[in-house]
C-alpha cells in the first residue's frame, strides 16, 4: 500500500492491528489495559478483546470507508455478561497509527457513551 492510501482513513488497513483504550465514558468497561485485535475481510470486521474489567470479548460488524458499525459482547472479570452496539470513525494519526472515535450504547443494560481506542505497537 502506498503512503497516500495508508494515511487515508477510508482505506487505512486495520487487519491484524492491536488497539487499547485511551478514554471512555463512565458507563463503559473498556480501559487502557483492554487490548483489541482487529481483523478485516472485505467489508466484514471482527475483533477479540480482553484486559482490565473485561475477561473476554468479541465484536463483529461491517466497515464502510472510514466508519465501523458493529455489535459487541463480553464477559467481565466479575462473571457478568454485557453487549451493545457501536459506531466508530477511523482517524489516521501523523505517525501512521490508527485511532477509533466511538459512540456506543449498551443493549443489555442502560447506558451510552463515547470512547477512543488507539493502535498500539
Amino acid at each position: 500500500m502506498d503512503d497516500i492510501a495508508a494515511q487515508d482513513p477510508r482505506t487505512a488497513r486495520i487487519d491484524g492491528r492491536r488497539f487499547a483504550g485511551v478514554s471512555n465514558s463512565a458507563a463503559g468497561q473498556v480501559g487502557s489495559t483492554t487490548v483489541f485485535t482487529y481483523h478485516q475481510e472485505g467489508d466484514a470486521i471482527w475483533a477479540d478483546y480482553a484486559g482490565g474489567a473485561v475477561r473476554r470479548g468479541f465484536l463483529v460488524g461491517t466497515r464502510t470507508d472510514d466508519t465501523l458499525e458493529f455489535r459487541y459482547a463480553h464477559l467481565s472479570v466479575t462473571g457478568g455478561t454485557a453487549g451493545g452496539q457501536c459506531t466508530s470513525r477511523i482517524e489516521v494519526l501523523a505517525d501512521g497509527r490508527v485511532r477509533f472515535h466511538e459512540s456506543w450504547a449498551w443493549e443489555s443494560r442502560p447506558g451510552t457513551g463515547t470512547s477512543v481506542v488507539e493502535e498500539i505497537r
